[in-house]
């Protein structure tokens, strides 16, 4: 999966991402690496739908480029090869002035591991609607991995009649649905088929247990474990920067810190609908056609579906709220 040396110039694969400093690896080998000057000069407007060669867009883990090594065997990254597929988010503006822009997580990756635990921390299924839209966006296949199942037998019985109905929903639209459990090994299987021959990205907020999962499916030099603040019953981060490992059987993982925040990029309110894929058959059989808001239009075929159970409600609320009109 990494690329080797061609014509002179050395090609990799950017395996970790720390701030501007980069491990790219080439073969068997990791380079140290740091931007070009004209790199770092062209960083006005990051964009991950540029995709064309030498386009800037954030260089983040995934991301195939040209290193010239120095006299101290350390790379200059010259150039962004062409992406196969981008998965981003809106960045989080750390200054009122800053512009809005794409945040690039990670590139050229095959499929997206979104985890979420049954509880400790509570599952966040607007949290996990936005995932699956950037998706869609991203033209990416998704597989909902549910970690900590252990738990249920411990928590409240009301616990799985919350949460199970939630999950056969996603599954009967369509998204593969895991169940797992460190502890007890359930599913373990399960994940290692799904991820084996991929590049995947693994996302989920801090306390979920993604290194926990990831240290399970594998040996070698296990991720840094957290435990969930017992008086906000929210993860604490463990993971600090974006890496890519290798996987026993073939394929790649890329590990992300804990999300709290996930705001979608370009993405028209007009077209959100198509990312819903329960809706696309409704889509231009209402009333007024394809220019429906599916709010509160009279004759509105997503709403007829709804109130027919075709549609979760949760979903149609999730869709209106990502509008912003709940």
């Amino acid at each position: 999966m990494f690329l080797h040396e061609c014509k002179n110039e050395l090609l990799g694969v950017i395996t970790k991402k720390m701030n501007s400093a980069f491990e790219v690896t080439i073969g068997h080998r990791i380079i140290q690496c740091r931007l070009s000057s004209g790199l770092k000069g062209n960083r006005s407007k990051p964009s991950a739908k540029q995709d064309s060669a030498g386009s800037f867009a954030g260089l983040t883990v995934g991301d195939e480029v040209r290193v010239l090594l120095t006299e101290t065997n350390e790379g200059v990254i010259t150039a962004l090869l062409p992406r196969r597929s981008a998965f981003g988010r809106r960045a989080a503006l750390s200054m009122p002035d800053k512009y809005p822009h794409e945040q690039v997580i990670a590139a050229n990756v095959d499929q997206v591991l979104a985890i979420f635990s049954v509880a400790q921390p509570d599952p966040h299924w607007n949290l996990l609607d936005r995932y699956l839209v950037a998706c869609e966006d991203a033209g990416l296949s998704a597989t909902i991995c549910m970690t900590k199942v252990d738990l249920l037998e411990h928590q409240n019985p009301q616990l799985a009649q919350e949460i199970m109905p939630i999950l056969d929903d996603f599954r009967r639209i369509g998204y593969r649905v895991i169940f797992t459990s460190t502890r007890t090994g359930e599913g373990l299987d399960d994940v290692r088929r799904v991820l084996r021959g991929q590049v995947s990205l693994v996302i989920g907020k801090s306390g979920v247990g993604k290194s926990s999962l990831l240290n399970a499916l594998q040996t070698g030099k296990p991720l840094k474990v957290g435990n969930v603040n017992p008086t906000t019953g929210k993860g604490r981060h463990t993971t600090t920067h974006l890496e890519m490992f290798p996987l026993e059987g073939g394929g790649a993982v890329i590990d992300t810190p804990g999300m709290r925040e996930f705001g979608l990029w370009d993405i028209p309110v007009e077209t959100l609908a198509e990312y819903f894929p329960e809706m696309r058959d409704f889509l231009g059989r209402c009333k007024y056609g394809l220019n429906c808001a599916h709010d509160e239009e009279p004759g509105c075929a997503v709403r007829k579906a709804v109130l027919e159970g075709m549609i979760h409600p949760r979903r149609y609320r999730s869709y209106l709220r990502l509008r912003g009109v709940g």
